[in-house]
Formats: structure tokens, sequence, C-alpha cells
């Protein structure tokens, strides 16, 4: 029964007490401090400690800004192109485009457009999420930005589109009565 008891301490109590990472008098100052008197970097440093032994994330798991980013063949790009370029930059990256519906179209009207351009994107094998922003504008979310590009070209050639703006840049519609403007 001795053994028994024995073996309890040595797995069970054992390693909670050998654990500690410092002995108490080793402690350094700010983990002396009351839990609620811990500042910003405080905190901070108790995550970054809790966090010490943790697995690294897999590569599909990190947040976006995180992954490594898909190589670029240089061969493929065309410098005279730089909507090309702008494409196989944005491979792999979220990629937010605007789009407003020309004339003086009703929420519901923008919302019913946008509804039927969304669809004919993804009929055509284009993956956009679709935001309402205002009466006549919509947000058209693209997970792989690269088809942003492609996107745009449907778009600016429907009767009902005004603009659609891409990385600060406006590429106004086939219908748009602006582009008679410039």
């Amino acid at each position: 029964m001795a053994k028994i008891y024995f073996f309890f301490i040595i797995i069970v109590i054992a390693p909670t007490v050998f654990s500690k990472k410092f002995v108490e008098k080793e402690k350094p100052e700010w983990a002396k401090k009351d839990i609620r008197d811990f500042t910003d970097a405080d905190m901070e440093r108790l995550y970054d400690q809790w966090e010490e032994d943790e697995e690294p994330l897999e590569e599909d798991e990190l947040p976006e800004h995180l992954r490594t980013a898909p190589p670029i063949d240089m061969s493929q790009l065309d410098p005279n192109n730089p909507e090309s370029m702008l494409s196989m930059t944005k491979k792999g990256r979220t990629l937010m485009t605007f789009v407003s519906v020309s004339g003086n179209p009703t929420r519901d009207e923008t919302e019913t457009f946008t509804k039927l351009w969304q669809t004919s994107l993804w009929n055509n094998h284009i993956q956009a999420e679709r935001y309402l922003v205002d009466d006549n504008r919509a947000i058209f979310l693209f997970k792989d930005g690269s088809q942003a590009w492609p996107a745009k070209e449907y778009l600016i050639e429907q009767e009902k589109c005004e603009s659609v703006t891409i990385e600060s840049k406006v590429y106004y519609g086939k219908y748009s009565n602006k582009k008679d403007e410039l």
C-alpha cells in the first residue's frame, strides 16, 4: 500500500511542484503585482508567457497578413500591362471592389442588380461576397484578389454599372455618363 501512495505522489503531485519556471523569490517585479494593477505591457508579458509553449499554427490557420505570399512568376509579368501585374500580386489575398449602379436607384433596385451580377460572377467561377454600402453602391469582396480584374471586365459591360473601383482606380462602365465627361 505504501508503494501505491509513493507512486501517486510521484505521478500526480511531483509534476505540479516541479513544473514552475521560476522559484517564488525569482519572480519578476511585474508578476508580483496584484492582477488589478497590471498595465497593458504586463498583460502582454503574461500573454507571451502563456503562449510560450504553444505549437505554432498551420499556414492555413494563420491570419491573412501573417501567411506567406504565393510566389510570383516574374517571367509571366508584362511591364506594359500594369493591371495584369496588380492581378498577380493580389493572388491569394482578399480584395475589396466598389461597384456603383447608375441612375438614381432605390436600395432594392441596387440589391437586385448587384445580386444578379454576383450570381453571374459565381456562375463564371469568380467568387465574390456582396455587401450594400449605399443606395447605389456595393462592395464586392474577393477572397482571391486576382479575380477582381476579370470581374471588372464583366461588370463594366453591364448597362446599369456606373463604375468599378479597384485599388483606388476607377473604371467607368460602358454605358456610364461620366465616361463621356473625361
